[in-house]
């Protein structure tokens, strides 16, 4: 599917931003967390819009998209065209015109001509923590290159497969030629960006009332969040990524084939 070119003019600068990472668009409600129904969808749009048209707006609302879902092409594009938004796109590159739900590279590529930001999410989204430098040559690497090749263009942002890093796999990042990491950490972020970029990960039941919380100035509800994602770190490093992965699955209803097994321990 091919998408229009986004208007000029329609964005802001403001100084603190919120990027909110969304991953499947469905068109009907699922069980799995990570899936969002395309008109609850719709209506944390109409509340972004609200927000950015909101005087003196604390934090400012920017959208991000993992993995390279088709439907983040066929229905998240033309809703955020519809309002004068757009989007970062992370592609798993390796799933790229291979892998059945997943955008091929003219999707991919009308996405980057049309004005949405393109970059890395692994080749085979495997956990970069998990990975031996060859696999983080391929992960990095292969992924960047391939990207570059079919936009014809510099692709310099990568978001981590599972919010998965360590000094080892930043390094690597690094000298891979990218220059902004996107995270799972749910923080609001100043400009401007730093090398590190947090997100705050939405599940399909968030209602839109409860994320315009976030954005309140006090900042209690995401300060809140932060507790308890530095809580699910700690149970990370106790149990282990394999049997924390297990446990997340069961309690998200993980379906098989989604995400690549490795973005439910965000």
């Amino acid at each position: 599917m091919r998408v229009e070119s986004i208007p000029e003019g329609q964005t802001q600068q403001p100084s603190r931003r919120l990027f909110l990472l969304y991953h499947e668009i469905r068109s009907s409600e699922s069980r799995y967390s990570y899936a969002i129904e395309g008109g609850m969808f719709e209506r944390h749009l109409d509340l972004f819009v609200r927000l950015r048209a909101t005087e003196n707006v604390g934090l400012w609302p920017e959208l991000t998209f993992d993995d390279g879902h088709s439907s983040d092409v066929e229905i998240a594009a033309p809703l955020l065209q519809s309002r004068g938004l757009t989007a970062r796109y992370f592609i798993t590159a390796g799933w790229t015109g291979t892998k059945k739900g997943y955008m091929d590279w003219p999707e991919v590529r009308s996405l980057h001509e049309a004005g949405f930001r393109i970059g890395a999410h692994g080749w085979s989204h495997k956990l970069l923590t998990h990975c031996s430098d060859a696999e983080l040559q391929t992960e990095l690497g292969r992924s960047r290159l391939t990207l570059e090749d079919k936009l014809g263009a510099s692709v310099t942002t990568m978001s981590l497969p599972g919010g998965r890093a360590n000094r080892r796999v930043l390094a690597a990042c690094a000298e891979a030629g990218y220059t902004q990491i996107y995270t799972s950490v749910p923080r609001a972020e100043s400009l401007p960006l730093g090398a590190i970029v947090g997100r705050l990960n939405i599940a399909g039941s968030m209602q839109p009332e409860r994320i315009a919380k976030l954005f309140q100035p006090d900042g209690r509800s995401l300060r809140r969040l932060g507790r308890r994602y530095r809580m699910k770190e700690a149970a990370k490093a106790l149990l282990g990524d394999r049997l924390y992965a297990g446990l997340w699955a069961l309690v998200s209803r993980k379906e098989p084939g989604t995400d690549g097994g490795g973005e439910g321990a965000e």
